[in-house]
């Protein structure tokens, strides 16, 4: 389990912190204000209403390394790293581990040079999930929020770099839209720009096949939406914060809708819900991980009926 020899742990997080922060900014410049009352699930949260949310880390200082991350990502996610990407996952485990244990291997991804923050993974995913707990929602969304980032431990198994880990994610197949973060332009390295069948808007898919029926490039999202699909019982409202929390240019710009069914509009609706959770809990208290480990490890076992996961 030797992580990729160019990447060292705080610089995936440093990274990472810096896409969540322009995420952050796109996200504010949208100005949502629509508050859906279906339920505590869709309720709008109130943990993160008094805060300052253009004080999180400024895009300017993550510009650069952003851009240069996303040139790369964009260039090597095609189709063809996808289907082998996919075919890995399937053909071997990487290794055998509880979800808290998972949790703890992935604090050696600490970012020591984060200005902002030195939280641990650990107490990040605590902060997340704490905030979904104190503004009521279920109990399924709150260990949602305590596993959304696990899939980072392809840091340490299959990683070729950072851009196959971290990063906005988009599907591969079909057109490149606009709306992904730095536009079309940023593609044009990449094999598949220009092919005749996946350079055209439906690909090799249908309109209105479901969001299920689509690759999306591959990463920690994918990866643990699949660990989790086989391994646990969390409802499909669950699956989707995890699979596509990082489909910004889905669930904030409204790209890609002509491939969606039914069963995706109210995804959507679920992934909105969770997105300021992934976004805002940074600047949260510090959690008490002791405190807080007899309680999570009960949810855990709630919806993990396995304690030992194959990953």
């Amino acid at each position: 389990m030797s992580p990729h020899a160019n990447a060292s742990g705080a610089a995936l997080e440093e990274l990472s912190d810096a896409i969540d922060n322009v995420n952050v900014l796109k996200q504010n410049l949208k100005n949502k204000t629509q508050k859906e009352k279906d339920g505590d699930l869709y309720e709008a949260s109130e943990f993160d209403k008094n805060k300052d949310k253009t004080q999180f880390r400024q895009y300017e200082d993550a510009c650069d390394r952003v851009k240069n991350f996303y040139k790369e990502q964009h260039t090597k996610q095609t189709v063809a790293y996808n289907l082998k990407a996919r075919n890995d996952f399937h053909s071997k485990t990487r290794a055998e581990m509880s979800v808290w244990d998972a949790m703890i291997k992935l604090n050696t991804l600490i970012d020591e040079s984060d200005p902002d923050t030195s939280l641990s993974q650990i107490e990040h995913l605590l902060q997340s999930a704490e905030a979904i707990r104190r503004d009521g929602k279920p109990r399924w969304m709150q260990l949602t929020g305590l596993i959304h980032d696990l899939g980072k431990l392809l840091f340490f198994f299959d990683a070729r770099g950072q851009w196959d880990v971290v990063g906005d994610t988009f599907p591969v197949g079909c057109g490149f839209d606009d709306r992904i973060i730095y536009g079309t332009e940023s593609f044009k390295d990449n094999e598949d720009f220009g092919n005749p069948i996946y350079s055209t808007p439906n690909g090799i898919y249908t309109p209105g096949c479901g969001l299920d029926n689509v690759m999306l490039s591959w990463g920690h999202d994918e990866y643990l939406y699949h660990v989790a699909k086989e391994q646990s019982t969390l409802p499909a409202e669950a699956l989707a914060m995890i699979r596509y929390h990082s489909f910004y240019p889905w669930h904030n710009v409204g790209a890609y809708r002509h491939l969606m069914n039914e069963k995706d509009e109210a995804m959507l609706k679920a992934v909105k819900a969770f997105n300021p959770y992934d976004l805002y809990s940074k600047s949260d208290d510090v959690p008490s991980v002791e405190e807080l480990q007899p309680y999570y490890l009960e949810l855990i076992d709630e919806f993990f009926p396995n304690k030992v996961i194959k990953w």
